[in-house]
């Protein structure tokens, strides 16, 4: 493939399909394990897991206004979250909940959302502030939804390692290179880094501060 060619509008289009997919897949996965630990049947798995796969790019779609959000109207989409969805049914992906594997999707789903969502949205025709809170929401959205069936506290609101924040950064990198003419390389930087990132957060525990940290008087008491 010529550098003109991998630069090209339609190519860039194609490669944001083969991403969006690819995170639906990987997040239906997701969905399916934790249906799994839940101990839900199958319409259980399916809804959980669809919603999983499909939540946050429907709530890009619908907040961009451009068109019927795509998950309706193009098939392949529910077909690609109810595979992964099966996937997670059929076979016990739980134990490795905890290990490299689980962490190195649950990485990769979030960064490719991510790059999706933000490439997305600059197709459309808005600034780059949309697209990082855009690029965002498709990458956190499913999985909120998904959170509170499930009645647990989202991901995005803290808790657990680095989350929301991969998603904006990685947003960042892919709205700062479209706009020097590389999208193709803000695909590869930004899914790189969101991976690289999330794991690293995962393995040091980074977290951001919440309220007790910023509590006057915290310190003291404290040794020296």
């Amino acid at each position: 493939m010529s550098v003109a060619r991998a630069l090209s509008p339609e190519s860039v289009t194609e490669l944001t399909r083969a991403l969006d997919l690819s995170g639906v897949f990987a997040n239906g996965t997701l969905g399916g394990v934790l249906a799994r630990a839940r101990r839900l049947d199958l319409f259980g798995f399916l809804v959980i897991g669809i919603v999983s796969g499909l939540g946050g790019g429907i709530l890009r779609d619908t907040l961009l206004q451009h068109g019927t959000p795509v998950a309706l109207t193009d098939y392949t989409y529910l077909t690609v979250a109810t595979a992964g969805t099966l996937l997670a049914f059929v076979a016990d992906l739980s134990r490795p909940t905890s290990s490299w594997a689980f962490n190195l999707l649950d990485a990769s789903a979030l960064s490719v959302w991510a790059v999706a969502g933000a490439q997305k949205t600059l197709a459309v025709g808005l600034g780059w502030l949309p697209a990082v809170l855009l690029g965002t929401i498709t990458a956190v959205g499913g999985g909120a939804i998904r959170d509170l069936l499930l009645a647990r506290t989202p991901s995005i609101f803290g808790g657990t390692p680095l989350y929301a924040t991969v998603a904006i950064v990685v947003s960042a990198v892919m709205v700062v290179c479209s706009r020097l003419g590389v999208p193709t390389v803000g695909v590869l930087a930004g899914i790189t880094i969101g991976i690289s990132l999330r794991l690293a957060a995962f393995h040091w525990g980074w977290k951001l501060p919440d309220s007790r940290d910023w509590r006057p008087g915290s310190a003291k008491g404290r040794d020296p």
